[in-house]
C-alpha cells in the first residue's frame, strides 16, 4: 500500500484530525508584547522629534500609534490562528491570518524540543514549545501552551522522536 511519502505530489490534508489551539490567555501575552513594542518605538520617535530635532518625528509617532492600535485590534484573532495537529508521522503547525504558514515536522527529524517561559507567560502559567531539526528553516515554536500541556507534549514528542530515529 503506497504511503504519502511514496507519492511526491501528494498534498497534506489539513482537515484530518483535531487541531489544538493555544491557550486563550495567550492573547494577554500578545497584547503586552504589542504595547511594550509600541511604547518603546513611540519613545524613540518622540526623542528624535523633540530632542534630536527630526522634523518628521511627529509623522513617525503617528504611524507607530496607528500600527500599535491595529495590532492590538487583531491580536485576539492572531492568537486564535495558532494551532497544531499531532499526526501519525509528524506534527503539523499552523499560524497566520492573512499569510498562513503550515509546517510539518517529522518526529524522526526532531533533534531538540525546548520549553521557554517569558516573564508575562510565566505569570500566566504559559510556556512556548520549540522544536529544532537539522534544517534551520524548520524551527517551529508553539507559543501559549499551559505549562502542564507543554511538558506533557514535550515528553510525548521526545519519546516519538527517539522511537522514529531508532527506526531509521
Amino acid at each position: 500500500m503506497p504511503t504519502p511519502a511514496d507519492q511526491p505530489h501528494a498534498r497534506i490534508d489539513l482537515n484530518v484530525g483535531e487541531w489544538r489551539r493555544v491557550s486563550s490567555t495567550y492573547v494577554v501575552v500578545v497584547i503586552v508584547g504589542t504595547l511594550v513594542s509600541g511604547v518603546v518605538a513611540a519613545a524613540i520617535a518622540t526623542f528624535l522629534w523633540l530632542v534630536a530635532g527630526w522634523t518628521l518625528g511627529w509623522i513617525a509617532l503617528g504611524v507607530i500609534a496607528v500600527v500599535t492600535v491595529v495590532s492590538l485590534v487583531i491580536a485576539p484573532r492572531r492568537a486564535r490562528s495558532i494551532g497544531y495537529l499531532e499526526r501519525q508521522d509528524d506534527l503539523l503547525f499552523r499560524r497566520g491570518i492573512m499569510f498562513q504558514r503550515f509546517v510539518s515536522v517529522p518526529y524522526g527529524r526532531m533533534q531538540l524540543i525546548d520549553i521557554n517561559r517569558g516573564p508575562v507567560g510565566r505569570m500566566l502559567g504559559l510556556a512556548d514549545l520549540k522544536f529544532v531539526t537539522a534544517a534551520a528553516s524548520t524551527g517551529v515554536t508553539i507559543p501559549g501552551l499551559p505549562d502542564a500541556d507543554a511538558a506533557e507534549l514535550r515528553d510525548r514528542l521526545v519519546e516519538l522522536a527517539e522511537s522514529r530515529r531508532a527506526g531509521l
